[in-house]
């Protein structure tokens, strides 16, 4: 993925929002693995994409993208302040003329360790300290789908090493994965901190997740809508059909049960909601119109009747 979001989406760096989320959908449009099945080339820049969507779409994230506090792909860029840096700061209370001498150092550390065993100090000099390392906050971008059905996941640390984030079926966005012992290395004999890895999701073109269920809108025809029948419908597990039932309107909400994601603890899943929309043609015919001519002469009916004026 490129280093700056803004050229993988298209936009300038003062791109309102309403045009980073049109850039998004432009790209998803023309990209998504749904409509271009098996075009690696379209997979890889609608993933790219929907990566950078996710780190602008949110001020507080594509401030500190802006600032420099975080990279491309949502990882904080670790800032690391030594005893040392910290004790030569102006306004440290700890420090006077040239520096700080051991005996305050065993001072400053004994009021944290307690002179505990070889964590403390001992007449005046300091023995060898150990302490635990600290822990290092990570954001790791992934898939709708993914996030639904659980994957494995690399994720790159500034060091250059890699480790392997596995992510559990049902995460949603904002949710936190402890790695034991992966964030910074501990002091003398003391233990590594850990990684905490915040997930990211990106937006899925048609799938909407409320809680465990799954929300899509289907368009249908208006022949669809008068007189019903079965229509393909997508779901996170393919495609099915559904039936349509006789004079839909717009709005009418379908249930596939058991088409959701999967509850946290149970091997049952929540449901698909399928709201349908009934799009018109592109141009109105002759035809169609002097039927809805005649139709309306012997049977127009007011559907906001009861509304107040």
């Amino acid at each position: 993925m490129s280093d700056n979001p803004y050229s993988v989406l298209g936009v300038s760096k003062d791109a309102s929002a309403a045009e980073i989320k049109k850039a998004y959908r432009r790209i998803a449009k023309d990209c998504h693995p749904d409509l271009k099945p098996g075009d690696a080339k379209a997979e890889a820049k609608f993933k790219a994409a929907a990566a950078a969507y996710d780190l602008l779409k949110d001020p507080e994230t594509r401030a500190k993208f802006d600032r420099g506090e975080i990279d491309a792909s949502g990882q904080e860029r670790p800032q690391q302040q030594y005893y040392r840096e910290y004790a030569e700061t102006a306004g440290n209370p700890y420090r006077a003329g040239g520096g700080v001498e051991d005996d305050d150092m065993s001072d400053i550390f004994a009021q944290f360790f307690g002179n505990r065993g070889n964590g403390g100090f001992s007449g005046g000099r300091a023995r060898e300290f150990h302490a635990p390392g600290h822990n290092v906050n990570y954001s790791l971008q992934i898939s709708f789908l993914d996030a639904v059905f659980g994957a494995t996941q690399k994720l790159t640390l500034p060091n250059g090493d890699r480790i392997e984030v596995k992510i559990p079926a049902g995460i949603t966005d904002g949710q936190t994965i402890r790695l034991r012992g992966k964030g910074a290395p501990g002091y003398g004999e003391g233990p590594p901190g850990d990684a905490l890895v915040t997930i990211r999701v990106a937006e899925h073109p048609v799938f909407k997740r409320e809680s465990d269920d799954i929300r899509i809108t289907l368009p249908i025809t208006i022949d669809e809508a008068v007189l019903g029948g079965k229509v393909p419908a997508p779901t996170i597990d393919g495609r099915v059909n559904v039936t349509v039932p006789e004079g839909t309107s717009s709005g009418k909400t379908l249930r596939l049960r058991g088409k959701g994601v999967r509850k946290r603890g149970s091997d049952k899943r929540g449901d698909q909601l399928i709201e349908l929309s009934v799009v018109m043609p592109d141009k109105i015919d002759d035809e169609l119109k002097q039927f809805m001519q005649n139709w309306r002469k012997s049977h127009s009916y007011d559907p906001r009747k009861g509304m107040p004026a």
